[in-house]
This record gives structure tokens, sequence and C-alpha cells, in this order.
């Protein structure tokens, strides 16, 4: 079972994604995230990387990330890479991902790849106001990323903001389940774990 969860930066679907892993356990999903396969820009300049549009399809190795959902639906552990989001680079250090019986991929373009969209069996879209966003992307940026306010906003303007109006935003209609506000009042993260648990109770009776 794969399960995606798309929305704009800043949206939540990061944190929904990891209380969902808590409240089912790890032994039983695994999480993907989208932004573990950004492209290695090692052999731009670093002004240059810092430039890079992270916000278009191709800023991803998708390729790389389709490969490794199939592995995992197929019981195959996977090496996914690392990124640096301070120097756009990929890490020279990986992350072994060994298969579970669910599969949580999240990113705000993984609606927009169509091999990706084919894999989900369940599509949720987390649609949070765009202030909202904004502000929760300021704060991330500025606390684990070492940029200034000034480098987000630029950012937000020149890539972020239309680029979401492109790519992320028209890809809600491809979703099973919109989940408001992200997600705050913890309905549709109990929905959504009660669909888990009962997939999980159906392939162990089927297994007995």
């Amino acid at each position: 079972m794969i399960i995606g969860i798309c929305g704009g930066t800043g949206s939540g679907k990061t944190t929904i994604a990891r209380a969902i892993v808590e409240a089912v356990g790890e032994s039983n999903v695994v999480l993907v995230e989208q932004d573990s396969y950004y492209r290695n820009l090692a052999d731009m300049p670093l002004d240059e990387r810092h430039q890079a549009n992270f916000d278009h399809p191709d800023s991803l190795d998708s390729d790389m990330m389709v490969n490794h959902l199939l592995r995992l639906n197929q019981g195959r552990k996977v090496e996914m890479p690392l990124y640096d989001f301070k120097t756009h680079t990929r890490s020279d250090k990986i992350e072994v991902i060994e298969p579970r019986p669910v599969v949580i991929v999240e990113g705000i373009l993984i609606f927009a790849e169509p091999r990706v969209l084919d894999l989900l069996d369940v599509r949720v879209y987390v649609d949070t106001p765009d202030d909202i966003r904004l502000m929760r992307r300021l704060r991330r940026d500025f606390a684990e990323r070492g940029r200034s306010f000034e480098r987000t906003l630029d950012q937000y303007e020149r890539t972020i903001r239309p680029m979401h109006f492109e790519f992320v935003e028209p890809t809600k209609r491809h979703a099973d389940v919109i989940i408001p506000e992200g997600g705050q009042t913890g309905v549709s993260i109990d929905m959504l774990c009660g669909l888990i648990r009962t997939r999980l109770a159906e392939e162990q009776k089927a297994a007995v």
C-alpha cells in the first residue's frame, strides 16, 4: 500500500506523514520524502545553486524515486540519497530504507509526476492557506537551513509561488482526500491511521 501526501511548501504534509508513522508504528510504515531526490548541483558554483528553481519537476531525480518506490513495493530495500539543503548538494552518505507493508511518500510535486501518481493507492492533498505556508517556510529556512528572510522571500516570489500555481495547486484534483489547514484538528490523521490499520489487519488475516 502506497499513500501519497502532497501539498505546497509549508503546508504541513511532512508533519502529517510523521504523525502517521508514529501512530501506526515504524515496523508497519516507512516514510519516503521527495526532498531527498533533488538533483546534485555540486558541479555548479554556489551562487548559481542558490538561484536554481527547486520548485520545478525537473529539479528532481524522478527516475530514481520511481525506481525506489517500485523496489519497496516489491519488498526490496533501497539506498535513499541524503540531500544537504545548505549547499544544494547530495551527500556521500545514504539512508538504507527497509520495505514495510505501507509506504508513505510525501512532497510538493509527487502528484505532478505521472509515474508516481500511478503508484499511489491513496492520494492526500494538504490544503493550507498561502500566508500560513509562507510563515512556516520563513521559520524553517531561517532555523534549519541557514537562510535569511530576504533570501527566502526572494525565492518565494521568484520560483516558489509561481511554481505552486503551475505545478502543485492544479494537482489537487487528483486527491482522494483533502486535508484543510494542515490537519490541525487531527481528524484526518485519525482517518488515515484507521485506513492503514484496517489494511494491515486484512493482510494479517489473509496470511493466516
